[in-house]
């Protein structure tokens, strides 16, 4: 099987180098994909922490299980306090039980990730365990 590839917010696809998966190193849930610089965020605007949690909000909470392979998880977080999902590989793990981009990380295996950034909440990722449990808000509106 050749390696995986994530698109880019420009539709640009980029495909990872190297023969070994490296589950420490990047911020990106995948291994060893390469790190996009400073990419376009996906989001239409940020939303705060307090916006997502109103009740009667524009939001829907969804919780993913996912089973990392052996290349990772297949989607890249960004963002600060909430982080969102940039991208979803979509041959990968994380598209198969549903996570989309500009869904807003609550949660990492019980751990509260709202107030997180996405390099933090990257390490939670790639330092657990290889079945990890998402929970995210969604826009009724994306």
């Amino acid at each position: 099987m050749g390696p995986r590839t994530a698109p880019s917010p420009s539709k640009e696809v980029k495909s990872r180098s190297g023969g070994q998966p490296s589950r420490g190193t990047d911020h990106d849930c995948h291994g060893n994909s390469p790190v996009l610089n400073n990419p376009k965020s996906v989001l239409k605007k940020q939303v705060s922490p307090e916006e997502l949690q109103t009740p009667g909000g524009p939001y829907i909470r969804r919780t993913f299980t996912i089973v990392g392979d052996d290349v990772g998880w297949g989607f890249v977080v960004r963002g600060s306090a909430p982080c969102h999902i940039q991208a979803v590989d979509p041959s990968g793990p994380a598209e198969a039980v549903g996570m989309k981009v500009c869904q807003f990380v609550v949660s990492v295996n019980g751990i509260n990730a709202l107030s997180l950034d996405y390099r933090t909440v990257s390490h939670l990722i790639l330092t657990g365990p290889r079945t990890i449990v998402m929970e995210v808000m969604e826009s009724l509106d994306c």
